[in-house]
């Protein structure tokens, strides 16, 4: 499954974009999907659509305009328009739900994840991933800026990156594990992902990728000519870091985090 999943999403998304979601991508070779199966925060539902071999039966977005594409897309059997704190569907209901780059974005957790808990049968999965404690540290204008002693400076520009990504939470499992104790979600395991190198492509990323941002405004797609000659050169710098990323999931020293969650046996 793995093989052409940085091709996937390299064609389709900005490349800092796509690199992050082969690599998220490629864990879900090895976790078990107990249909049905509901995505938290669906947004246009590529990663869906690229990911899974078949539509999931359900997703859920607060914002219309991704929703539309992810209608397009074919990635749902149902979709609706609704907050995480107030999910539109019957108790114990899914076997798995999925939530991939969504909670950090989100102030107020305990409501959504109070819901999550809710919707999953017993024994139901809760896949997520978020940032973690590392990927302020991790970014390179901020850890040049400490070198040359502007460490005030460097803290004011990881400041203004969190706020350009829209995080709330970049917190550690430790803080995890009590959110989902609290609303009767278990953590089950996790792993950290994202090496350093590979969030430096995703820092600057962000600032070469501009040309895609109006490219989108203007066309509705982010990547124009989606070939291999035309994407020759992001393959060739950003396919080792896809590999470098999935070969070394697990280790201590990465920027975003995986969780594994499960809803206990008992009521909530």
């Amino acid at each position: 499954m793995t093989a052409d999943l940085f091709w996937r999403h390299v064609r389709d998304l900005p490349a800092f974009r796509a690199l992050l979601r082969a690599v998220e991508a490629g864990f879900y070779a090895d976790l078990p999907l107990a249909r049905p199966v509901l995505d938290l925060g669906c947004g246009d539902g590529h990663f869906a659509a690229t990911t899974f071999g078949e539509p999931l039966e359900a997703g859920f977005d607060p914002w219309w305009g991704p929703l539309q594409e992810a209608r397009d897309r074919g990635a749902y059997r149902v979709l609706a328009q609704a907050e995480g704190g107030r999910m539109p569907y019957p108790d114990g209901y899914f076997g798995t739900v999925i939530s991939n780059s969504v909670l950090e974005h989100i102030p107020d957790l305990p409501p959504v994840l109070a819901e999550t808990a809710r919707v999953l049968r017993p024994g139901g999965r809760f896949y997520f991933c978020v940032p973690g404690p590392n990927f302020l540290p991790f970014l390179s204008i901020g850890r040049g800026l400490d070198r040359l002693g502007l460490r005030s400076l460097g803290e004011r520009y990881r400041r203004l990156f969190n706020r350009i990504s829209r995080h709330h939470h970049c917190d550690g499992p430790e803080v995890w594990e009590r959110r989902l104790t609290a609303a009767g979600l278990r953590l089950v395991r996790w792993w950290p992902y994202f090496t350093r190198r590979a969030l430096v492509a995703l820092e600057w990323g962000h600032y070469f990728g501009l040309p895609a941002l109006v490219s989108k405004k203007l066309t509705g797609r982010w990547v124009l000519w989606p070939s291999h000659a035309n994407l020759w050169l992001t393959e060739r710098l950003l396919r080792p870091l896809y590999r470098e990323s999935l070969a070394r999931a697990g280790e201590a020293e990465g920027a975003y985090l995986f969780f594994v969650a499960e809803r206990a046996a008992s009521e909530v």
